[in-house]
């Protein structure tokens, strides 16, 4: 193409354009990449001026057009953005910056890589729409001429293209442009099922070309003879249409009954409802096969009403009918809206007040700004992106969108993130049900709340479907286990103070912020319990001249003098804790309560063991009982020890881990006694495993959980007056 007839494109559909500006660009631009090549040979050049005529197509304006012939200087040339806004102005500079890719990132993988690349496109669009157009039309052209690429690198810009670039020009309504990137996309990725259906539809095609023909023409003059013109097109669907039908509902070629279908598009929209009629009363309607997404447009502005008759020749027949400006809305999408005419307001903010799909893009931009890291931010702007859509409403009638397989959690997050955190359940067009349902079209969905929950389960995020609803499971599961973490750590500061017999105070602490190195006191408290700061250090912080004493926990021996341990493998004396010190200590009531508490994975500890806390980096507290030969492992790290007692409400007793072993002998119904003894005591078995030791006796290793030692011991003592069994000892680890 030359410089004339780009120009010449442009003045089709805008008479006034800025002539000067495209030349000015189309020269620099030329000049700029100079002897650069693309892959295929050609001069890299022929890339941005194929980029402005895929653009021209869309009749954008001129801004856009010389940004188009300038996106990759700034990324493959000597220029900066300081000259294209001296040469263009800012505005062209904005957008050839938001197209440049970060080519400088230093990350390991390609996966994050991509991800802040797609990041700063995608924050980009929500600040100019523009940006969008342009990248979409070079990954259009690149698509193209994928073929002089290395095989590796063919692969991977295909899969993006199905993953990103095809689903985004579908939620932005630009259908055509969408079909034809996934169509390359899957000619590459999947070339033997391409082949295959290819040749099916041209087989198909040359069969039936009479009776397309007359169905057009029956078409048109039943709707002429009820004085409705129309203009009745038929085309066959696509070969990645019908691919991905084929795999989502798992069936045959030769099952398939809408291979082709027709568009009828009328001049009003009162003749749309008028086409219906005609067509529902000439031929008998596909129970099932009805949708109007006239009155309920799509996210992406799609307006048109599907159906399917049986037609002639008792063929099943799949109708669009709609108006013209519906058609070139679903066929364009958010480049259908007239950018280039005079306006006093910006593109972008002409199109937040005409476009639902870019309200919704800039919503989802805003989420998915939140994401944690690189790969998560992707995998929520994948999730974001499918666009099957199920319509459900609230018990007031609003109407939300969520995609297809959602559940009501989806439903309770699209709502309001605070009416999916307090979600408890449901109730799906009047009845209750599982909050895991699958939503279906027309539901009306009610949520059930409660202050109670102040979490929602972690679980939830791989029941989800939508990227806002896991993004907030996700963040409130974060805040949660910090929220606990920090709980933890105020009590082992507080406690320590304590027992140093200084004061603790919020204040005191905020002074020591900056030598802890800390922006707020809840993050040297998160620390502290995720084991990344020492207790000490946070002492010392605040009282330079603290110095730490420690009261340790070991067994009692039968002596008033103090109690006795281990310390490096020798006996030694520790002093007895004084009341003082023993309410110093922290109180664990369970698995269940504010703290992130877990118990000792060989034997567990149960309510009157004399127990410790051993303090794990990022996993909070393990509680052993005193006697666990597994607290030889942390001698040498005397920092992680932590005093904690048992602090049980007696209205609402629970259940602990604990482990038993039993010698039984080996005949039939053994297991069956052993079993009935521990239900008959309100025990309950979480785990068996059984080893046989000699032809006579089997080892049977159990854990259970029971309320405390005392109901522990009782079940042993059963246990030991059954005949069937040999010994039982408790494990402790």
């Amino acid at each position: 193409m030359r410089q004339y007839d780009l120009i010449e494109r442009v003045r089709q559909y805008n008479p006034n354009t800025d002539e000067a500006l495209l030349n000015r660009a189309y020269v620099y631009a030329m000049r700029a990449h100079g002897e650069q090549k693309r892959a295929s040979g050609d001069p890299y050049f022929s890339h941005p001026l194929e980029v402005a005529a895929i653009l021209t197509d869309l009749k954008l304006d001129d801004a856009t057009i010389a940004a188009a012939l300038l996106h990759d200087t700034i990324e493959d040339t000597p220029t900066t953005r300081a000259e294209i806004d001296q040469i263009f102005g800012p505005d062209i500079g904005h957008l050839v910056e938001g197209l440049t890719k970060l080519k400088r990132l230093d990350l390991v993988s390609r996966e994050a890589k991509q991800a802040e690349n797609l990041r700063k496109l995608l924050l980009a669009i929500a600040d100019d729409v523009r940006v969008l157009l342009v990248k979409l039309a070079d990954r259009l052209h690149n698509m193209r001429t994928l073929e002089h690429m290395p095989p590796e690198g063919r692969t991977r810009i295909a899969q993006e293209t199905l993953d990103i670039y095809a689903p985004l020009a579908g939620r932005m309504g630009m259908h055509s442009l969408r079909e034809e990137l996934e169509d390359l996309a899957f000619r590459q990725l999947y070339p033997e099922a391409n082949r295959l259906v290819s040749e099916r539809l041209d087989a198909q095609a040359d069969r039936h070309s009479h009776l397309i023909a007359e169905i057009e023409q029956q078409l048109t003059r039943k709707l002429a003879e009820s004085g409705t013109a129309a203009v009745v097109t038929g085309r066959r669907k696509r070969p990645y249409s019908i691919w991905r039908k084929m795999e989502r509902k798992s069936v045959g070629f030769e099952q398939l009954s809408d291979i082709f279908g027709f568009r009828v598009v009328v001049k009003t929209l009162r003749e749309v409802y008028r086409a219906l009629g005609i067509v529902h009363t000439t031929w008998p309607m596909v129970p099932g096969r009805f949708k109007d997404y006239v009155s309920t447009p799509k996210q992406n502005d799609y307006r048109s009403l599907h159906t399917t008759v049986i037609g002639p020749g008792k063929q099943r027949v799949e109708l669009q009918i709609r108006t013209a400006d519906m058609h070139e809305i679903a066929e364009y999408g958010i480049a259908a809206h007239a950018l280039y005419k005079d306006s006093p307001d910006s593109p972008t903010e002409m199109l937040s007040r005409e476009s639902n799909a870019y309200a919704w893009l800039r919503h989802t931009v805003e989420l998915l700004a939140e994401g944690s890291n690189p790969e998560e931010f992707l995998e929520h702007t994948k999730l974001e992106l499918f666009h099957d859509q199920v319509f459900c409403f609230t018990p007031k009638g609003k109407l939300i969108a969520l995609p297809r397989k959602a559940t009501p959690i989806d439903f309770a997050y699209a709502v309001h993130t605070d009416v999916g955190n307090h979600a408890v359940g449901c109730k799906i067009n009047g009845q209750m049900g599982p909050l895991v349902s699958e939503l279906n079209n027309g539901d009306e969905v009610d949520i059930i709340t409660s202050k109670a929950q102040t979490s929602p389960p972690s679980a939830w995020e791989s029941i989800v479907v939508t990227g806002k609803a896991r993004l907030a499971i996700r963040r409130a599961t974060r805040n949660a286990v910090r929220t606990q973490y920090a709980a933890l750590g105020r009590r082992i500061v507080e406690r320590l103070i304590q027992r140093a017999k200084r004061d603790y105070s919020d204040e005191k602490l905020k002074g020591a912020l900056p030598r802890l190195a800390r922006a707020s006191i809840d993050d040297v408290f998160a620390a502290v319990g995720r084991g990344e700061m020492r207790p000490s250090d946070v002492g010392r912080a605040m009282y330079p001249d603290y110095k730490e004493e420690r009261i340790a926990a070991v067994p009692p021996p039968k002596s008033e003098t103090g109690w006795f341990g281990l310390k490096k493998g020798k006996a030694v004396k520790f002093k007895v804790p004084t009341a003082e010190q023993t309410a110093a200590s922290i109180p664990i009531r369970g698995i269940n309560s504010d703290l992130p508490v877990r118990f000792a994975p060989n034997g567990g500890a149960v309510p009157g063991d004399r127990i410790v806390g051993i303090l794990n980096p990022g996993e909070g507290i393990t509680i052993y009982p005193i006697q666990s030969a597994s607290l030889k492992e942390f001698e040498e790290t005397p920092e992680r020890w932590l005093d904690v007692r048992w602090d049980m409400d007696e209205r609402t007793p629970q259940r602990f881990p604990a482990r038993i072993e039993v010698q039984s002998v080996n005949e039939p119904g053994t297991l069956a006694q052993i079993a009935q003894v521990i239900a008959e005591h309100d025990g309950n078995i979480d785990n068996i495993r059984m080893t046989r030791r000699s032809p006579d006796f089997t080892d049977c290793m159990i854990d259970l959980e029971v309320y405390d030692l005392k109901h522990l011991n009782a079940i042993i003592a059963q246990l030991r007056a059954k005949k069937v069994v040999a010994a039982a000892e408790r494990v402790t680890g």
